[in-house]
């Protein structure tokens, strides 16, 4: 596909609503490149492996681990006359920031989209600058004002920090946390500006930060799934120049006419559809310049009678040029979408033995729990991938596809399809209110469709695998995915036609999880870590992960003999150290430390609130390595670091 040339984006000044606190502690200035201590991309290189390679913790001293310091958002719901937008408080979602750090520095994001620069040593903050972003309301999104972090840039003028928040791409300078007036209108760009159409901003999104390429930062967007309406917020891949923000290129995930796989979008749904964006993170082969994004699902995510035909490149890992934004190769992992089986983790560059040769390849967790794994240069499946047939939908006016790929290799990390065989039966009455609440619906297979009655699906609309995505040692040849175990209810509605294009959508009045007691209608583990061989394909082992405490305590469950960690259902995902460690929350109020080899849990550090977020590691200037992860955030927030005593 030809990229979409643009011209630089100019926009009215938004300056006056952004302010920075500089402390009276000055950064360090920054290095050219950066070390084994540090962590410089949110996956921590520009594949996305989650790898770092210190090895002070081990699994012998591990046990060891304390908090070393914590630090404060002091963040929380907004009274006054912002506060109100359809209804709603202004609040702070989820802390779910992963912090990187240079040089021992550290720079995140908090739940109100502040860029706060630490002293990774002490936690004490060097500034704190705020976009303000909450001066336009609460965000009709469904996940507030959650965001996952920054991006850096080290050039010979300094380092550059760089904040997506809502419509809104913002130049830091990384030494003082002041705008940089250089960087588009007063350091900022309008990112709706060049979209393929005009876009209500109020219902623009970012989760993820953009991806540094040479002189490019590459960003995609996030979008409410809930809106379905004429032309609603389209997904494109955006390129901006890192020291003018002018924008180099822009790729169409909705193939616009003459281009390739606008005929997969019948009946013109091509020019009203939206969503279909790459709101997860995306990663670089720097040698290849190739760019991977991982790619949700088109609007309406449940149904697609308003869009019929496979839809490309909605559900699709897609490989750009990353310097031009040309289309190198995709592999559309679901047709026609109609589950919300977004690829929502990052992908992870990895290098696996096949037939005795070194083949380089690309991995995607899905929340459909299979591992997609292609040759990165080509596309090529590594193992083959089958089309297999699959239930066909039966509500009025929608077409799904009649087959769906099946990767042969690995084995699902997470359990598909759901019968009533599989209803919880950790008593006879929680089995028998379960059978009660469920038998009016539909149980099926991986990818059975949505339906009128409603049809328990599994995997839900959690996963499976979710934004947190997977780890890579590269040493073992193991990757390392998150999962959540617990059945989505999809039940289809009439829409109203003066607010949709769509005949139908999702029933807003029934319960997308099902509980009975308080409890999930499946049997635990309702979170686990799998460790896979990338070599084999094959699963190595799988664990329960997280806990709940609430959960363990329930009245229902009062003289069960339960198993250690009943698990999670929740996206944050794991990274593992040259230590032998693997490191995460599963969602839980718990950081666990796994030994990489075997999945035995070696440590456990309680947390003030539960982790909703992906860990990291560095080594501070002294040499000591810390383990740091954000904690709570809806009302206030805590980044916590753990490190051995001394």
């Amino acid at each position: 596909m030809a990229p979409t040339p643009r011209t630089a984006t100019r926009f009215p000044p938004l300056l006056s609503l952004a302010s920075v606190v500089a402390i009276t502690v000055c950064a360090p200035a920054p290095p050219d490149g950066y070390g084994d201590g540090d962590w410089p991309a949110y996956g921590r290189d520009a594949g996305g492996s989650k790898f770092s390679p210190l090895d002070h913790i081990t699994r012998e001293n591990v046990g060891g681990l304390e908090v070393a310091w914590q630090w404060e958002t002091g963040e929380s719901p907004i009274p006054g006359p912002i506060a109100p937008i359809r209804g709603q408080q202004v609040r702070p979602g989820n802390f779910e920031a992963t912090p990187l750090a240079f040089n021992d520095t550290l720079y995140f994001t908090t739940p109100y989209n502040r860029v706060i620069a630490l002293d990774g040593s002490s936690g004490e903050t060097l500034w704190d600058f705020d976009p303000r972003t909450v001066e336009w309301g609460q965000p009709p999104n469904g996940t507030g004002f959650v965001h996952r972090g920054v991006a850096v840039w080290n050039g010979s003028d300094g380092r550059r920090i760089f904040l997506n928040t809502r419509w809104r791409l913002i130049a830091i300078d990384g030494a003082t946390g002041e705008p940089i007036e250089s960087f588009g209108h007063r350091g900022e760009i309008d990112l709706t500006e060049k979209l393929l159409w005009r876009t209500n901003r109020l219902h623009y999104t970012q989760t993820s930060p953009p991806v540094v390429f040479e002189d490019l930062l590459i960003i995609g967007n996030g979008v409410w799934d809930g809106f379905v309406y004429p032309r609603d917020p389209p997904g494109n891949i955006q390129a901006f120049d890192v020291r003018t923000g002018e924008l180099v290129w822009s790729f169409n995930l909705i193939p616009q006419p003459g281009e390739p796989g606008n005929e997969t979008w019948e009946d013109g749904s091509w020019d009203y559809t939206g969503h279909t964006n790459a709101w997860a993170p995306m990663v670089v082969d720097e040698e290849r310049g190739l760019l991977y994004a991982g790619i949700g699902t088109p609007s309406n995510d449940y149904y697609g009678g308003h869009r019929k035909g496979d839809n490309l490149y909605a559900e699709s890992l897609v490989a750009l040029d990353a310097r031009t934004g040309e289309l190198a190769w995709h592999f559309q992992t679901i047709r026609h979408g109609l589950w919300d089986f977004d690829l929502p983790g990052a992908p992870v560059l990895l290098t696996v033995e096949r037939d005795g040769e070194a083949v380089d390849a690309v991995a995607v967790a899905g929340k459909t729990g299979f591992v997609y794994t292609f040759d990165r240069g080509t596309g090529e499946p590594v193992w083959p991938i089958e089309e297999r047939p699959v239930p066909e939908s039966d509500v009025p006016g929608e077409v799904s596809a009649a087959t769906q790929p099946f990767p042969t290799r690995p084995p699902p990390f997470a359990k598909q399809g759901f019968t009533p065989d599989d209803l919880i039966d950790l008593t006879p009455e929680l089995r028998r209110q379960a059978e009660e609440l469920t038998a009016a619906y539909r149980f099926g297979p991986l990818f059975e469709p949505p339906s009128l009655e409603g049809t328990i699906a599994m995997p839900g609309i959690l996963g499976g695998g979710n934004w947190g995505g997977a780890a890579f040692d590269p040493r073992s040849g193991f990757l390392y995915v998150k999962s959540s175990e617990e059945p989505s209810l999809l039940k289809i509605a009439p829409a109203d036609p003066e607010t949709t294009v769509a005949d139908y959508g999702i029933d807003r009045g029934a319960p997308r999880t099902l509980r009975v007691s308080g409890l999930p209608i499946s049997n635990p583990p309702w979170g686990t870590l799998t460790a896979i061989d990338m070599n084999a394909g094959e699963i190595v082992w799988q664990e329960a992960v997280g806990e709940r405490p609430e959960v363990r305590d329930n009245p229902a469950l009062e003289g069960i003999a339960l198993p250690a960690r009943l698990g999670v259902v929740a996206p944050p995902g794991p990274f593992v150290t040259a230590g032998g460690l693997v490191f995460l929350t599963g969602g839980s109020d718990v950081l666990y430390a796994f030994d990489a080899s075997d999945g035995e849990v070696l440590w456990e550090g309680r947390l003030p609130a539960p982790g909703y977020a992906n860990p990291m590691t560095f080594r501070t200037r002294d040499g000591r390595q810390l383990v740091v992860v954000a904690t709570g955030g809806r009302e206030g927030g805590t980044l916590v670091a753990f490190g051995l005593p001394g």
